[in-house]
């Protein structure tokens, strides 16, 4: 069931995108200067299906279930509904497009589209899908009903497994966040509901999140390959863009050969190193390379409907500076075409804007930060552009249905708008934040400097739009942890990484063999430190090192049969162990992941210490109810925790035990409030 909920994905998404976005195939025919281009259609095609079809049957399911969330199965009534409606909606959809095609039978096309893939094309396509393969199943399989978590992703996987399980094991209806259970939902967890969605349809909790994450990621290269494309018009560009959007570019790698001592083998350094190359605050994270999107899976499924969205909008730039780009033409005559026009601001197509729109604030519980980002980007791309109220009307749409969304799951509001000049730059001045970007982003700069200059003003304003996600990184912080803007600089770095790729291949395309060796020195300088860093995600990721979960533990079978998502767990501060796997949900986890989202963990530390320190059963259950504790968990940790002193004692004498296992300090022990043992 669930390999066909992501079929319906599809076909869904086929059947929405022919009625919203009419003219999505002709995108496949031209770049933005009207030059014909050689381009499958269905690497356009299948990526915006999978994305709006995945969009519109997530929702769907998730809004079905809360009508049925007093329900034991709230997810079997939803998808009993919402999956046969997709179905007639596809089978529809097919019918009506047959009926189309045998009543154009025997008529000539005037342009037509290219079906098969060209080499370079598939190229690309292999390339990408092994990557993609390579990436999400090292970092997480399951092999002998143990499931293996890669040791670069298993603390982000954390948060992310308790969600996922909250729903496939649980009744997370209406939703609260795994670790920092009772309250709001602050988190972007969509992304995480279908995937808990697919494993209660039946598929293994690895199928159910890679295939989801690999389509995304897929998605994502091919848009981005398009939207490289149809802005150069040159394939090359277009391949070079998804390589610096995989192996970014950075001095560390360099900086890092520079420092090695006198003597030792170059070879062998990198071959025994295991760690990710840092030369900047938390670059030893992996922020910056792909192992973001192995931990981080919902990032490419933003980025994916964030070019999709550009490339729907993009031709309304490029229709005004046809307009306007005109030799010996007056400023000021521009400057009226550009502000003072009746078809600078109409609206001469609201299908797109109004689809578009949908589109993206559909995104917002997906990711969050990508529907700032791409209106970021829209919002200086509509400067210089005609019908730019289509623009408007898209973020109103956009904001206004992130502003519904954020009103429903959140009480007040987790992002919060303040001044914070430097990012990460250990010297928050100027200069401090320029040499900053230049250990960040190595030679990146200078090309896109030298791009810049060499660019058409539609290039030199598109650089511009796109480099406004990374200004918006260096001078806002919307959450109490500023890492999190990360995402916004690579947004504009793969963005911008289209106007390298031009650089690239316009050095290529010389006759001159030297200029020709500059440019191929110059792909390796842009890429050599992202290459690296692939390949230390893969070493890093092998079984040995792997954090290895029991599908089948006793542990995890109990809490998944004799609890629901209504029932908090009092435990230590679990990043990711059996109870999170059996979809526990913890009063208070890793507080990393809570007090980043924007929940007060000291609060809640404080009321951890109290009831594990109490001393009477009176006290104790005083405040058991009053944090609507169901479940008291006793180990190891609680044993030897440095936070509080254990009453373990009083625990005993308060609550019955209904599961214990281990013994000695090893022991576990579950206790359920709901059976005292003294007289309330």
């Amino acid at each position: 069931m669930g390999l066909l909920y992501l079929f319906l994905c599809f076909t869904t998404g086929a059947a929405i995108c022919n009625f919203a976005f009419p003219g999505l195939v002709n995108m496949a025919k031209t770049d933005y200067n009207k030059s014909t281009l050689s381009f499958c259609p269905y690497l356009l095609l299948l990526p915006a299906w999978y994305l709006v079809g995945s969009l519109a049957l997530t929702w769907a399911v998730y809004w079905t279930a809360m009508v049925f969330a007093r329900t034991a199965e709230p997810l079997f009534w939803a998808n009993l509904i919402v999956m046969p409606v997709a179905g007639i909606i596809s089978v529809c959809h097919w019918f009506r497009k047959a009926g189309k095609r045998r009543a154009k039978a025997g008529k000539e096309e005037t342009l037509r589209l290219e079906k098969s893939l060209s080499m370079a094309e598939q190229c690309l396509l292999v390339g990408i899908i092994v990557l993609a393969f390579l990436l999400m199943w090292a970092t997480f399989f399951v092999k002998d009903s143990k499931l293996y978590i890669g040791f670069s992703v298993f603390s982000d996987f954390s948060p992310h497994i308790g969600m996922i399980r909250s729903f496939s094991y649980g009744n997370n209806f209406p939703t609260s966040y795994s670790h920092y259970a009772g309250e709001d939902i602050k988190y972007h967890f969509m992304f995480q509901f279908m995937v808990g969605n697919l494993e209660y349809l039946g598929l293994r909790i690895d199928y159910a999140f890679n295939l989801p994450s690999m389509l995304s990621f897929i998605s994502a290269f091919l848009l981005l390959y398009l939207l490289a494309l149809k802005i150069t018009g040159k394939v090359g560009a277009g391949c070079l863009a998804c390589l610096f959007f995989a192996f970014r570019s950075s001095k560390t790698l360099f900086t890092y050969l520079a420092g090695l001592p006198s003597g030792t083998g170059v070879l062998q350094a990198l071959a025994e190193n295991t760690a990710f190359l840092s030369d900047t605050p938390k670059e030893d994270w992996g922020l910056w390379n792909l192992n973001v999107y192995c931990n981080q899976r919902h990032l490419a499924f933003g980025l994916a409907v964030m070019f999709l969205v550009i490339l729907l909008l993009l031709p309304r730039v490029y229709e005004m500076h046809e307009k306007v780009d005109t030799p010996l033409r007056p400023c000021i005559d521009s400057m009226k075409q550009i502000f003072f026009t009746k078809d600078a601001w109409s609206i001469a197509d609201y299908r797109t804007p109004i689809a578009a729109g949908i589109l993206l604030g559909s995104l917002s519980f997906f990711h969050g930060a990508a529907v700032i980002g791409c209106l970021l980007v829209l919002f200086i791309a509509a400067i210089v552009a005609e019908h730019r109220l289509e623009f408007a009307l898209l973020a109103a749409i956009t904001i206004g249905m992130a502003y519904l969304q954020t009103n429903f799951f959140m009480k007040g509001s987790a992002v919060s708008f303040d001044f914070l000049f430097g990012f990460l730059a250990e010297n928050r001045t100027l200069f401090g934040v320029a040499s900053y970007l230049e250990r960040l982003l190595g030679i990146l700069p200078l090309v896109l400097l030298a791009a810049f200059c060499i660019q058409k003003s539609v290039g030199k304003h598109l650089m511009l739009a796109f480099a406004l996600p990374l200004i918006f990184a260096f001078t806002v912080s919307l959450t109490v942890d500023v890492t999190v803007n990360h995402k916004y600089i690579m947004m504009s770095c793969i963005l911008l990484g289209i106007f390298a790729a031009d650089v690239v291949i316009r050095l290529l395309q010389r006759r001159d063999i030297f200029i020709r060796m500059a440019g191929i020195l110059l792909i390796l300088m842009l890429t050599s430190t992202g290459i690296y860093d692939f390949i230390t995600v893969m070493r890093k990721n092998t079984p040995d090192s792997a954090i290895v979960l029991d599908l089948e533990d006793p542990l995890t079978q109990w809490i998944d049969e004799n609890s629901n998502s209504k029932d908090i767990f009092l435990t230590s501060n679990y990043a990711i162990n059996q109870v999170v796997l059996g979809g526990a949900m913890l009063y208070q986890g890793w507080q990393y992941y809570a007090w980043s989202a924007g929940y007060d963990t000291l609060y809640r530390d404080e009321q951890v210490r109290k009831m594990y320190e109490a001393e009477t059963p009176g006290e104790l259950d005083t405040l058991v109810r009053e944090n609507h504790i169901r479940f008291i968990i006793v180990d190891w940790d609680n044993r030897n925790s440095d936070a509080y002193r254990l009453n373990e004692e009083n625990i005993r004498l308060t609550y019955q035990r209904v599961y214990k296992e281990g013994e000695g300090e090893r022991e576990l022990s579950i206790y359920d409030t709901q059976l005292p043992l003294f007289d309330r």
